[in-house]
């Protein structure tokens, strides 16, 4: 196979593209001991350092382990495919190894009708992300490898300029403004160029603590900004608007904007908590079904399949109250397993 995978046959339908990360998940149930031996905090992402590099290992020995398809932006592409059903919607650009683990991920994004057009690198190997679960919460680990060496000379192919040009809608995670904002700026261009929907998510405190430079440097592009509680109070205490939320999302949404055809839409999630919806000056808030605690199983990929089901709908034009209900449906769905796994079967959501 060349260094991009295989054509998909059909690009012309893809409605939805998504640049970042592609990881594969290794997922343990872990004690407190665990968390505090790797410095790992519930409800947070980190990327691994030097400290970190033993524990993939540490981890597999001494707990039963799971490899789970995952990285942010992929999982959120994954989601929208299984919601909007046919294939070959959507397409995911990041960057694998040319190794067990990163065909694991292409089988995994192929089989759920995703067109994954990764670059392949032929000396690193594939990323992965440590998943450490305690009591339904997760704490990530991510150790980029291959997908920390994504290029822009792989965007400006002509495999991935007909796929940006089929797709209407674009969607990063945060985490990929650690690997190529360049990549992110020339299609935040092409968006506003052509007047289509640039999606963005805060990812992880971290981002807005140690990356505000490169998200600020993309924030001109975004029409719609996704993040939860933690990454939002971060992202305002970083801005120096303080940590009330709606405050945050209004002041997100009035952030200068270089396509003016449309206001910004902030979106942030809070669990349980009802989803936060800023636009034009004026906040909505709407509630989550509760789910029972006994049904939960972790929340890795909650945030993820939330945007995966959101953009679905986007997609189809459908309205904000819509798009938010499909995506506070997805990620009940997510959070009753464990990671981010697609259930078998056709999307039930109605």
């Amino acid at each position: 196979p060349s260094s991009c995978s295989e054509k998909h046959p059909a690009m012309a339908d893809t409605k939805l593209i998504g640049f970042g990360n592609p990881l594969l998940d290794i997922s343990a149930v872990v004690e407190q001991d665990v968390l505090d031996k790797w410095g790992a905090k519930l409800n947070d992402a980190i990327l691994a350092e030097d400290k970190h590099k033993p524990m993939y290992a540490e981890l597999a020995e001494s707990h039963p382990v799971e490899y789970i398809a995952g990285g942010a932006t992929q999982n959120s592409i994954r989601v929208a495919q299984w919601v909007m059903g046919k294939p070959g919607s959507t397409a995911f650009v990041g960057c694998v190894g040319k190794d067990q683990f990163g065909d694991k991920l292409e089988q995994a994004a192929r089989g759920d009708g995703v067109n994954a057009a990764y670059m392949k690198h032929p000396e690193t190997p594939t990323g992965t992300c440590a998943v450490l679960v305690k009591g339904g919460e997760r704490s990530l680990v991510a150790n980029l490898s291959a997908a920390n060496c994504y290029e822009i000379s792989h965007y400006e192919t002509a495999e991935i300029q007909e796929l940006v040009t089929a797709a209407n809608i674009v969607y990063c995670a945060g985490f990929f403004l650690t690997v190529s904002p360049p990549t992110m700026i020339a299609l935040g261009k092409h968006v506003a160029e052509k007047h289509k929907t640039f999606c963005l998510n805060l990812s992880a405190p971290f981002i807005c603590q140690f990356f505000k430079d490169p998200l600020l440097s993309v924030m001109p592009y975004v029409d719609f900004l996704f993040g939860n509680e933690s990454e939002a109070a971060e992202f305002g205490k970083a801005m120096g608007w303080g940590e009330e939320l709606d405050v945050v999302a209004l002041k997100a949404a009035a952030m200068p904007k270089e396509s003016g055809s449309r206001p910004r839409v902030v979106v942030f999630t809070q669990g349980k908590d009802p989803t936060i919806v800023a636009l034009g000056g004026g906040i909505s808030k709407f509630d989550v079904d509760e789910l029972p605690k006994e049904a939960l199983v972790d929340t890795n990929g909650a945030g993820d399949a939330f945007v995966g089901g959101f953009l679905a709908k986007l997609s189809q034009a459908a309205d904000l109250a819509e798009c938010v209900r499909a995506g506070n449906w997805a990620a009940r769905q997510i959070i009753q397993v464990s990671g981010c796994k697609i259930p078998e079967g056709p999307c039930t959501f109605a």
